[in-house]
């Protein structure tokens, strides 16, 4: 796809600054604990130095955006509930009653919610962007799930949602979806990204029965037939949804703008591996907050190389196991902070 409302995909990224890296490593050396003794926190505090490019690192401002969309391919099938449930859940967001916006609240981080096409229009919210691009992708299993020049759209609303976290200033970006069928065309989508069966990657989703798991694994194979392909972009084109596409383009965007992101469960992790697939080096970006209980997730996990920092049992989306997982990233960079060195406390080095 060489058409110009997707050249922007392969603006160089930033890359991290090593030497705030260096610093930050030579400062976790001084701290008042036994090398290593912090484990993966260190870690996690030397890394976020080099990609915010300071050697101590901060995580006061955090940028939360949801991209909402419905599927066609619900009309297979594959979901315990009805697509309704897609407007109904951005009513939630916007009253605060969703999980993300507990969490959001709970971590004082910006939340931003984006229509990019629910198949009931929900009317105007407060906290709700509409950036409405069509009431729903097709349904995948007979038809791609995009036009090209909608495939275009739904990743520059993701570019333009880091923007807006750029302008105000955050210091993480986390983003995350909501969309009744979203699971099927991720594990559509990654089968065709990995060049795996659908049964490798197909789970219950919302909760389905058998006989759904059956009709999500049948929706999945008739798509693969139809179009397999490993080029990112086709594929997204051919068997993702909207707010996947928003999610790759905003991890490149955020790559692009030096923004530190943590990705999410299956779904945001499906969109990072096409992001990716783009770009290899966006992988110097990308934190990974949580292993989710649908089964295709780690071997989305594997393929990325990522290290969760939580295996809880969680599959709800929204960007909530990201929000679960970010006290453990602050927490990194106040121990980085705040403790003192050993010269400073007066303590004596083995």
């Amino acid at each position: 796809m060489s058409e110009p409302f997707f050249d922007w995909l392969h603006a160089p990224l930033r890359r991290p600054d090593a030497a705030a890296a260096a610093e930050a490593a030579a400062r976790q050396a001084q701290l008042t604990k036994p090398a290593g003794s912090l484990g993966r926190l260190e870690a996690l505090a030397i890394r976020l130095a080099g990609l915010q490019g300071t050697p101590r690192p901060r995580l006061d401002r955090v940028h939360i955006a949801v991209f909402a969309a419905d599927h066609g391919v619900v009309a297979e099938g594959v979901s315990a509930y009805p697509q309704a449930v897609t407007a109904e859940m951005l009513r939630n967001f916007a009253h605060g009653g969703a999980a993300i916006a507990v969490l959001a609240r709970l971590h004082a981080a910006t939340l931003e919610v984006v229509d990019l096409g629910t198949v009931v229009p929900p009317g105007p919210l407060p906290g709700v962007l509409d950036r409405r691009i069509a009431p729903g992708t097709r349904n995948l299993a007979r038809e791609p799930a995009m036009t090209h020049e909608q495939l275009g759209r739904a990743l520059a609303a993701g570019a333009e949602s880091v923007a807006r976290a750029h302008a105000a200033g955050a210091r993480l970006y986390i983003g995350g979806e909501m969309g009744i069928g979203n699971t099927t065309a991720s594990a559509a989508l990654a089968a065709a990204l990995l060049d795996q069966p659908a049964a490798a990657l197909v789970g219950p989703g919302t909760g389905v029965d058998a006989a759904g798991l059956q009709r999500k694994r049948a929706a999945v194979e008739s798509a693969l037939a139809r179009a397999r392909t490993t080029d990112p972009l086709a594929a997204l084109r051919e068997f993702g949804g909207f707010e996947l596409a928003a999610l790759s383009g905003a991890y490149l965007a955020a790559a692009q703008h030096g923004l530190p992101v943590l990705v999410d469960g299956f779904i945001a992790s499906v969109a990072a591996l096409a992001g990716l697939r783009l770009q290899p080096a966006l992988a110097d970006w990308l934190l990974y907050a949580h292993c989710s209980a649908e089964p295709g997730h780690r071997r989305v996990l594997a393929a990325l190389g990522a290290e969760p920092l939580l295996d809880l049992g969680l599959r709800l989306g929204e960007a909530s196991g990201a929000a679960v997982a970010l006290p453990l990233l602050r927490m990194a960079c106040a121990l980085h902070d705040e403790m003192a060195t050993f010269a400073d406390a007066g303590v004596s080095r083995a």
